[in-house]
């Protein structure tokens, strides 16, 4: 297919999130300008009717076509954000429109992929598409997708999931990085690292934190803690035992747990395993350094017991961190 013919369609419905539906249409229109010439995603908002649509921040968005004009059209990418509702208990239930999810499973069929949006998941999976696939929802919602559908194998910890051509994403702003995977299969990780950057997504966000990043920087510590993390960073690559870090401290074994437990809610180790795997992500973004060095500098000592961090920490690999989030410079 040209990628010129690109279509994507969002659909929109009343109490649609807002940012499900506007967040996926500036990672697109961001492609453009990032390449060198017009190709590129036709972006448009499909609804029951041209009436405005009032999405669940009250906000009112136009559709540019019909759920029924786009029903005999070829579609690349079929978008479904989701809606929810929260009772007097504060808690959150996805809703299923039957009309809605009629819609889905019919313009489904028309489309190359389809994608859910958050809780839009709920829709895919009332459509009967993602029956023995696996699959991801916002957090607050995900044991109601795995009761109502028994058939779907739910994870809520990803921020998506691809499951052949259906792809599901997790909460509201991980529309961003879902969309940046669908550019990444179109177009190559080097375009979608492009559109990361202008996005301020991934690579380096405020403080130097990525969309990964461990947090190891607490807002407010005593002097005793912030020394024994400063200890903690200048020596990462040593064995760095809780018994070093109590006599550095000058407190015993037990009384270090509890420091750290009562000042940063996790273990000392917890807490040396999240340094050394932000330093370790830090250089596999910015060096070419082997695994085998990477794992040496940062204290790891073998490079499996790297990948078991980083599968622990941030739900991936080394190599496949590294693949998606090397920058120069």
């Amino acid at each position: 297919m040209d990628s010129i013919n690109r279509l994507i369609v969002i659909m929109l419905f009343t109490g649609v999130d807002l940012l499900d539906v506007t967040g996926p249409p500036e990672v697109f229109a961001l492609l453009r300008r990032e390449t060198d010439d017009e190709t590129g995603y036709r972006v448009v908002l499909a609804a029951e009717t041209m009436d405005p649509v009032t999405t669940a921040a009250g906000v009112r968005v136009l559709p540019d076509t019909t759920f029924g004009e786009v029903s005999g059209r070829v579609i690349d990418t079929l978008l479904v954000p989701g809606s929810v509702d929260v009772d007097d208990q504060r808690r959150v239930h996805a809703l299923t429109d039957p009309a809605v999810v009629g819609r889905v499973r019919e313009l489904a069929c028309r489309a190359r992929r389809v994608a859910s949006v958050c809780v839009g998941a709920h829709l895919l999976a009332a459509a009967g598409l993602l029956d023995g696939k696996r699959a991801t929802t916002h957090w607050s919602t995900a044991q109601q997708l795995a009761a109502d559908h028994p058939a779907v194998e739910v994870d809520a910890d990803p921020i998506f999931i691809r499951a052949g051509d259906v792809w599901t994403g997790a909460g509201i702003t991980a529309c961003l990085d879902l969309s940046l995977a669908l550019v990444a299969e179109d177009y190559g990780e080097a375009v979608a690292l492009r559109v990361a950057r202008q996005l301020v997504m991934y690579l380096k966000r405020p403080s130097g934190q990525s969309q990964f990043s461990v947090p190891i920087e607490p807002v407010s510590t005593t002097r005793r803690m912030a020394d024994l993390r400063h200890h903690i960073t200048r020596n990462l690559a040593d064995p760095l035992t809780i018994t070093d870090l109590a006599e550095c401290a000058h407190v015993s074994e037990r009384q270090l747990t509890r420091i750290f437990k009562t000042e940063l809610g996790m273990t000392p180790a917890a807490y040396i395993e999240s340094a050394r795997v932000e330093v370790a992500r830090n250089r596999l973004e910015t060096t070419d350094d082997t695994l085998e060095r990477v794992a040496s500098a940062c204290g790891f000592g073998t490079v499996d017991t790297l990948i078991r961090a980083f599968r622990r920490r941030l739900n991936t690999t080394p190599t496949e961190y590294r693949s998606r989030f090397r920058h120069s410079g």
